[in-house]
């Protein structure tokens, strides 16, 4: 039976045999690559300019840009995440697959003994991965849910020196997020604080005029430009009407299970790609499976994620 879509059962899924037969050789697995990125034909990564030479003549390049300066040469994985990698394209094929399907997210140790490649690469891969997760959501314009969650190591696990000997989310990270009841997508990213600047400015730039709002009842929502119900959640009112933030709580239900299921531990500096993968893989799990990689693999273009940058 073919693995189902992330979230989904009646979507389309591919089993790990569909997946071998489809990437069977380096060669099929950089044509379906080449498919998603150029489908009418190679361009030029550098001013997409159609009128390539093909099959150069070189070690490692196999297209030339007639148009530009300079006539640059570039490959399949210039201008993309996939640029510096030395994985075969036949793993960032399989990988592509194995980082959608698992809807609890997939560890590095995971890929490095599925691929067979080194931890240290697979945990690369996967943050570039995440990366061609990050496109633009929204406005929303309907029904829109807001809430906060908080993310972090649980003080049970921790030796007692270094426990917060304090009630709440003390030394959490803040996590906002939104949902649109009639799309299903969700937008979500870390904040600093629970403030009135960050949780309002967060939804003035995700959000129309002319969206209903509904959140609990911090006082941080109080004031927003928008109409807006809230729920009293400290009194134990979590749904009156339509007001209630259910959906974007699934959200982080999902996102925690994530974190305390096959993360474990994320590091404050990286959470905004976690996340990112988390919101990416919600917003697509109403495609079938290949319609879900190839929209990751299209993500990859035009993005770049050299490991300086990541180590920083």
């Amino acid at each position: 039976m073919a693995q189902k879509a992330p979230g989904k059962s009646h979507r389309k899924g591919l089993t790990l045999l569909q997946v071998a037969d489809m990437f069977k050789d380096e060669e099929t697995a950089k044509a379906w690559l080449t498919e998603q990125r150029w489908p009418d034909g190679p361009k030029c990564p550098y001013c997409d300019s159609p009128n390539v030479q093909s099959d150069i003549k070189h070690k490692t390049m196999t297209h030339r840009c007639r148009e530009c300066e300079g006539k640059p040469m570039f490959t399949l994985r210039t201008g993309t995440v996939m640029e510096g990698s030395k994985l075969k394209y036949r793993v960032w094929a399989v990988g592509i697959y194995l980082f959608t399907t698992n809807i609890k997210g997939v560890s590095s140790m995971k890929l490095h003994r599925e691929l067979g490649i080194g931890q240290k690469a697979a945990w690369f891969m996967l943050h570039r991965l995440r990366k061609a997760f990050e496109v633009e959501v929204g406005p929303f314009s309907g029904t829109v849910e807001v809430d906060e969650t908080f993310i972090g190591g649980k003080e049970k696990n921790k030796h007692n020196s270094k426990r917060s000997h304090t009630r709440g989310p003390s030394g959490k990270a803040v996590v906002i997020g939104m949902k649109d009841r009639i799309s299903n997508k969700v937008i979500a990213k870390p904040v600093p604080e629970r403030t009135k600047e960050e949780l309002q400015g967060f939804i003035s730039a995700k959000v129309s005029q002319k969206a209903m709002v509904y959140t609990d009842d911090h006082r941080s929502y109080i004031g927003l430009p928008f109409e807006h119900e809230s729920v009293n959640h400290s009194v134990g009112e979590y749904v009156r009407e339509q007001a209630h933030t259910n959906g974007v709580e699934s959200f982080w239900a999902v996102l925690k299970r994530g974190y305390y299921g096959t993360y474990h531990r994320i590091s404050p500096k990286h959470l905004e790609r976690y996340v990112t993968e988390f919101a990416g893989r919600h917003n697509v799990r109403e495609l079938d499976t290949i319609e879900q990689m190839a929209l990751l693999a299209k993500g990859m273009v035009g993005k770049k994620l050299p490991y300086k940058d990541l180590i920083r």
